[in-house]
């Protein structure tokens, strides 16, 4: 009879079960190093987005701080209007023009020579340096006529706003120096609308106002032109 023959087999090298072990180990330290990693980009992102929405918010701050300064100052001045959100400032009566005529009465020049440096020393402050890029002098017509017509007039308008603060004062008016006419030959612009934006009645229409334009975030300023020994000419 056969003797039974049995193989035993052997138990699992005991080297197996740390190669698992450590193998599973470095599978859960490249986890922990991909979610370290995603957790520092997360922040630095995040960082970055936060620091550009405080720049745009302190933007917006100084900004309306500016058009605060400009309204305080404009209080002395009857019927100035400013508009601390659209940044506009509407002269009221003082800027008002007879149909079909760009001409500015006597008053009304005295007025504008008198306001102008409020929005000069506005922007001369370090927070104007900073944010305010131009002063834009708007002209508007009623509906009477063309477009074209209209266009050029509220164009004719405006110019002779700018006309004005370089014209020689009246008896007993405090001129304006050459340092602000200088300023104003760097900072003014000026622009028609025709009959667009039309007022309430149509010798509110026939208008001038100031809009302040502001900078934008991180936009290029260009190289300042030198215009110290340009002559201002005449109208």
């Amino acid at each position: 009879m056969l003797n039974r023959i049995v193989l035993k087999r052997g138990g699992k090298q005991e080297g197996e079960s740390p190669f698992w072990i450590s193998f599973s180990d470095l599978m859960s330290a490249l986890m922990m190093l991909f979610l370290v990693v995603m957790a520092v980009t997360l922040i630095a992102v995040t960082k970055n987005i936060t620091s550009e929405e405080q720049r745009k918010i302190q933007r917006e701050v100084d900004i309306k701080e500016l058009m605060s300064r400009i309204n305080e100052k404009s209080r002395i001045f009857q019927d100035v209007r400013v508009d601390e959100t659209t940044y506009r400032i509407n002269l009221g009566a003082k800027a008002h023009f007879d149909s079909g005529s760009a001409d500015i009465r006597p008053d009304d020049a005295r007025l504008l020579r008198s306001y102008v440096p409020v929005l000069l020393d506005a922007q001369n402050s370090e927070l104007g340096r900073r944010w305010i890029r131009r002063i834009v002098v708007e002209g508007f017509t009623d509906q009477d006529g063309t477009y074209l017509y209209n266009l050029g007039l509220s164009l004719n308008r405006s110019r002779q706003v700018v006309c004005v603060l370089f014209a020689p004062p009246f008896t007993g008016e405090t001129p304006l120096v050459d340092a602000q006419k200088r300023k104003i030959q760097d900072l003014f612009l000026v622009g028609g609308y025709s009959f667009n934006s039309m007022k309430a009645s149509k010798e509110e229409s026939r208008r001038v106002e100031f809009k302040v334009d502001f900078w934008a975030l991180d936009e290029e300023k260009p190289a300042a032109f030198d215009v110290s020994e340009k002559e201002f000419g005449k109208c």
